[in-house]
């Protein structure tokens, strides 16, 4: 009676059916009858499905997360599948602030292509403003638009394994293209803007900071007025709009998806920036405090930009880190004696994973891959392996070896000796 009950098929023409009779019909189209229990095609899921299928994200093969697409599916990658929901992605922007922007408009482009509803937090510029920035999504029929560097990753596998040296042919590859059934996460054409007619159909909210307030006032409070009035947004939006987990939503479920740009600047009343004894320093921890909170019991994610490198206290960084779930940190090589380096010639800029959360497991997701570099392409932000290049001497120019070869003639006859000339010799 266990393959009756598990089977669940109509019977003869009562309705009862025995297990031999359910046994025999299974015998003659060669099919088990021990079957998994599903809905029925005729009628109503009376149990439903455990796992909402929500339009722009999957579940994590790994800890059974719902992830979201950050836009980039390469960051995806590394990631672990993707940005987990109800986390906060902390991007450590450049010195000169120029490729991060392009993660935070990633992120708020690919929310309009899944359907997501946009709130859009900024001190700097208006929000609506940055939504006319967004790069332009590239569909599957556009790919032969890309340039060859774009398009390398469609070489047969063969011609790659001549050129890429024997150490790194045993490295997993990174998506670097288009891909044509990839139905989570797009690729973004950089040149090109989002259209006028996905912004209009896209539901969006946004905070301008000067807009909110008139004049930033010191608080007696441990937190400022400019993130005091950006968590009531938040959270009138979270609760009003139904992403609140905690309230089940009567309608089709949705994906909050935040973006807060230039956090902890002083365009948001912050003085961190400023000094390193500042006296307003648990305003920005208590924020992402309340706001990790929030996110813990809503079908939302959030990415926050984060001007790190001019904050000259090291423990205010600690505790950003520590109540960030992911911080992704940009290097550029812009202003730096890494641009005149021949290691780096190909490369704008370094990629340093700071953290990955620790989600439903003991331990977190660690990359394979730890040497990380992004460059800029025509179309195309890329995020590769750092590959050194097989010989440096092809890379240095004549002048420079016959310099180096003028200084050793200087060298005195003693090996303490400092060579005479103005190049020296590095041991």
């Amino acid at each position: 009676m266990a393959a009756v009950e598990t089977c669940g098929g109509g019977g003869g023409g009562g309705g009862t059916g025995t297990a031999g009779s359910v046994s025999a019909t299974a015998s003659k189209s060669n099919v088990t009858s021990f079957q998994r229990k599903g809905p029925r095609a005729g009628g109503a899921d009376s149990g439903g499905s455990r796992l909402v299928s929500i339009a722009g994200t999957r579940p994590s093969v790994r800890n059974g997360q719902l992830l979201v697409s950050t836009g980039l599916p390469a960051l995806d990658q590394l990631l672990g599948g993707g940005l987990a929901v109800g986390t906060v992605l902390l991007i450590e922007e450049d010195r000169y602030n120029t490729y991060s922007p392009l993660l935070f408009k990633y992120f708020l482009a690919e929310g309009i292509i899944s359907g997501h509803t946009l709130l859009v937090a900024s001190a700097k510029e208006d929000p609506a403003h940055i939504l006319q920035e967004l790069p332009a999504p590239l569909l599957d029929n556009s790919e032969k638009e890309f340039d060859e560097d774009v398009c390398s990753h469609t070489k047969p596998e063969s011609d790659m394994k001549m050129k890429i040296a024997w150490r790194y042919q045993l490295l997993p590859r990174m998506e670097a293209g288009p891909v044509t059934s990839s139905r989570f996460g797009h690729y973004y054409d950089a040149s090109k803007k989002i259209p006028q007619e996905l912004i209009m159909s896209s539901k969006w909210h946004g905070f301008f900071l000067p807009e909110k307030i008139s004049t930033l006032k010191e608080e007696s409070c441990s937190l400022n007025e400019g993130y005091t009035k950006l968590l009531q947004f938040i959270q009138n939006i979270i609760y009003e709009e139904g992403f609140d987990g905690s309230n089940p939503q009567k309608k089709q479920k949705n994906i909050l998806r935040i973006g807060i740009q230039n956090l902890g600047s002083p365009l948001w009343g912050d003085d961190i920036c400023c000094t390193e004894n500042c006296d307003n320093s648990h305003s920005l921890t208590k924020f992402l405090y309340v706001l990790r909170g929030l996110l813990r019991t809503s079908l939302s994610a959030c990415i926050i930009t984060m001007p790190t490198h001019l904050i000259q206290n090291k423990a205010i960084i600690d505790r950003i880190t520590n109540l960030s779930d992911t911080v992704v940190g940009l290097e550029s090589f812009i202003g730096s004696e890494k641009v005149t380096n021949p290691l780096f010639k190909d490369y704008h800029g370094l990629i340093h994973m700071r953290q990955i959360p620790r989600l439903n497991n003991l331990i977190c997701d660690v990359s394979d891959v730890k040497d990380l570099a992004f460059k800029l392409k025509k179309k195309l932000f890329s995020i590769e392996r750092l590959h050194l290049p097989p010989d440096l001497s092809d890379t240095v120019s004549r002048s420079s070896k016959q310099e180096l070869a003028g200084s050793t003639t200087l060298l005195g006859p003693g090996c303490g000796m400092m060579a005479g000339g103005k190049k020296h010799l590095d041991f």
